[in-house]
């Protein structure tokens, strides 16, 4: 068992010195180790005694390196070899100086970091229509010669951004369509009014649910593969040798991906759509008892084509959206890892956010048009 850590002061040929006892460990260093910075703190030469120390390990020795303040040294302290050798790792590895002191956070530096966010978002606004300029003018070119048009990966990133993601879609808008279904039937029933959960599905679906939820995936899908697969070119220095044979990296990299979610988003939002209506249509008929033909009737005379055509209007501007925003963090990445990660992740929040907000200002104006 260990006995506990131990000192007393003596004085010797007019000079005090500090004789420690016991075993200086971890487990039995108590209130030793402050009361001994308390004693040599006091004094002005220091002389410490070890040689009737038991035990030691790196805990004693650092007590003992602290409590000196850094002017122990070889000549000021007597001690077997082994805790010399101890007592000499330790000070090897203990920092030189002490560590920083934290002011703690005031009122300024809140309105500090209040003023870099809106300089941050300045920025980013500026970087994101020098980006957008960069497409203009790649788009431009492309409209004087349209033989610069990459076809190849314009259909290959179709089908891996676009096409591969009809089964989520699908499944994803089929239950939303079922869930709204459940919903209108529940809280239209207590008014007696059951027969309108028709229009609710219909108008729900074929306006909002179709669009938002297909761009959300694709946000989820090919923003982020986007980002990766440009943010990965870059990190290889790959888009710098583009630049170097005279390749132009957007029209090379970013326009394929603009024109692959164009073709593919309004098909997505088509299939969304009837996935979104049969679900559904198939709550009301097992709950409500309303039939298909009736379901489908009520859907063309009170719901009408305009709420369809309002949903797909949408659609053309949310993959300008997706595809810009994922492209543009993919081209910001930097060499490491650690970019490329908060790039894609960047992406991502990014493209739901503005998602969002795009379809807020479209609810806006469709609102005011009466449409």
């Amino acid at each position: 068992m260990d006995s506990p850590a131990e000192f007393d002061v003596r004085a010797e040929d007019g000079a005090r010195r500090v004789f420690l006892k016991g075993d200086w460990t971890a487990a039995s260093i108590g209130r030793a180790a402050n009361r001994l910075a308390d004693t040599l703190k006091r004094d002005t030469q220091l002389r410490v005694d070890m040689t009737e120390v038991g035990r030691c390990d790196t805990a004693g020795a650092f007590a003992v390196l602290r409590a000196g303040g850094g002017r122990l040294t070889k000549e000021t302290v007597a001690a077997p070899p082994r805790v010399t050798r101890l007592l000499e790792l330790v000070e090897h590895v203990m920092p030189k100086t002490p560590a920083p002191f934290v002011k703690p956070t005031s009122f300024r530096d809140l309105l500090e970091r209040i003023g870099r966010g809106v300089l941050n978002v300045g920025k980013e606004f500026y970087g994101t229509m020098a980006f957008m300029g960069h497409v203009m003018v790649a788009i431009g070119r492309l409209i004087v010669d349209p033989r610069r048009i990459r076809w190849a990966p314009c259909f290959s990133l179709a089908e891996r951004a676009g096409l591969d993601a009809i089964p989520i879609v699908t499944v994803t808008t089929f239950f939303i369509g079922a869930v709204v279904g459940f919903l209108g039937a529940n809280e239209l029933q207590k008014f007696g009014a059951q027969v309108f959960a028709v229009e609710l599905i219909g108008i729900a679906v074929m306006r909002e649910f179709n669009i938002i939820i297909t761009a959300v995936l694709l946000a989820g899908r090919s923003a982020s593969s986007f980002a990766a697969e440009i943010g990965a070119m870059k990190m290889n220095q790959e888009i710098d040798a583009m630049q170097i044979m005279g390749v132009d990296p957007f029209e090379a990299l970013v326009l394929p991906r603009f024109l692959a979610l164009l073709m593919t988003i309004p098909l997505l939002t088509f299939i969304a759509t009837i996935a979104g209506l049969i679900g559904g249509l198939l709550v009301s008929w097992a709950v409500l008892d309303i039939s298909p033909a009736f379901f489908l009737q009520r859907i063309v005379e009170n719901v009408g084509i305009s709420h369809f055509w309002v949903g797909m209007s949408k659609a053309p501007i949310m993959a300008v959206t997706v595809a810009g925003i994922g492209c543009r963090q993919g081209m910001l990445v930097g060499g490491d890892v650690e970019s490329l990660g908060r790039r894609v992740t960047t992406a991502v929040v990014q493209a739901i956010f503005a998602i969002i907000l795009i379809d807020a200002v479209f609810a806006m104006l469709y609102m005011k048009l009466d449409v």
